[in-house]
């Protein structure tokens, strides 16, 4: 009985190694992500730096400071 609890617990060790070496990103995916990341950050600073969102924008500011509670 002690062997078979034994290569029970071995296995169970071994499968809980394996998914921990596949469990993150690799060099890269990090690279892939960061570039993914930077991509989305320069297209979300040109939308809000265009001409139409910061003159809403500005809008926005002056209505919220111009009201009267």
């Amino acid at each position: 009985m002690c062997k078979a609890v034994r290569a029970r617990l071995r296995a169970l060790v071994c499968r809980v190694r394996a998914a921990r070496r596949d469990a993150g990103m690799v060099t890269s995916e990090y690279a892939m992500g960061i570039v993914a990341a930077v991509a989305f950050a320069v297209v979300l600073y040109k939308v809000v730096t265009s001409g139409a969102v910061s003159a809403e924008l500005q809008a926005i500011v002056k209505r919220a400071l111009d009201a009267r509670t």
